[in-house]
């Protein structure tokens, strides 16, 4: 029996020094999240003296302890913050492949002018008031879900990134399909959105990242306790924190003399507590993600 066997190229010192090259980006990229994550279990009065560190000489969780000091309200706002970002996610990507697919189409008679429209809303928008108004007097969306929602469910740079992909698609298939009996709500289905799995992942990533980091509108928009996002109650505990370690706080008795509060340490544990989730959901976006944006950059 003859056997065959191949050898491996030899390694070259070129490919060596750029795996090396991106080991010491990886390993500069992860420290300050290692700073982060460290700093959330440091002292105060550690914090103070020594300033942040990685591993930190005596575990204190008191910045956590007082962050989940009413677990109920933290629950409610990550449940709050979850279906706002998955509901908004999936009905973005959903209008926003629609938008693009509309405008990539030769035969659509309005492809212009709306590609225009869209180019127009990337430059100027109608401000905030305006869309206060919008939203409280003419929508009565006001402490409603739907107000975290509506205001970022379609965003003009998510458009064109997403229309940069979809010319990718030849218009054989479009004709072909139409030959076959398709309808546009077919071929949209169940050829363009199969094929533009890159950029849905991309444009989803950003969508979700959008949505989990938004404060804003709960800000504007959310004064029921039980809408109020995730961001927007780490940021309200924060400010609860700098009053505690204010002198009027001391003065009132809130705090005792001496006492610190983990101001420092809070911070670092908010990042961990928001930033959490979004590091789990990452990994499943990575295979189409740097896909989806060399494509739609080169095509768009």
């Amino acid at each position: 029996m003859n056997t065959s066997t191949t050898k491996r190229p030899p390694v070259s010192w070129g490919q060596v020094f750029t795996h090396l090259g991106f080991i010491v980006f990886c390993a500069v990229s992860l420290y300050p999240f290692l700073v982060v994550v460290g700093t959330s279990f440091q002292n105060e009065g550690e914090i103070i003296r020594k300033g942040y560190s990685v591993i930190p000489s005596l575990l204190d969780f008191s910045a956590y302890k007082m962050i989940l000091h009413d677990p109920t309200t933290l629950i409610r706002s990550y449940i709050v913050t979850i279906g706002t970002t998955a509901l908004g996610a999936i009905a973005g990507l959903w209008i926003t492949a629609s938008y693009a697919f509309a405008i990539v189409r030769k035969d659509f008679a309005y492809r212009k002018q709306l590609s225009f429209y869209v180019f127009f809303t990337m430059l100027f928008n109608g401000g905030m008031v305006p869309s206060y108004i919008l939203m409280v007097r003419w929508l009565d969306l006001k402490d409603t879900i739907w107000a975290l929602v509506l205001p970022m469910l379609i965003s003009g740079w998510h458009v064109m990134l997403m229309k940069g992909f979809l010319q990718s698609v030849p218009d054989a298939l479009y004709e072909s399909a139409k030959i076959d009996g398709a309808g546009e709500f077919t071929i949209f289905t169940r050829i363009v959105l199969p094929l533009a799995k890159p950029a849905l992942a991309t444009v989803g990533l950003f969508l979700l990242l959008e949505h989990w980091n938004d404060w804003w509108l709960t800000l504007l928009y959310i004064e029921n306790e039980n809408l109020m996002k995730l961001q927007y109650i780490l940021i309200r505990v924060l400010r609860n924190m700098e009053f505690l370690n204010s002198a009027e706080a001391m003065q009132y008795g809130l705090v005792k003399e001496g006492q610190q509060v983990p101001s420092l340490g809070a911070r670092m544990a908010m990042c961990v507590l928001a930033a959490g989730p979004m590091l789990v959901v990452f990994p499943f976006f990575q295979r189409y993600f740097v896909q989806g944006l060399t494509v739609g950059a080169i095509k768009g």
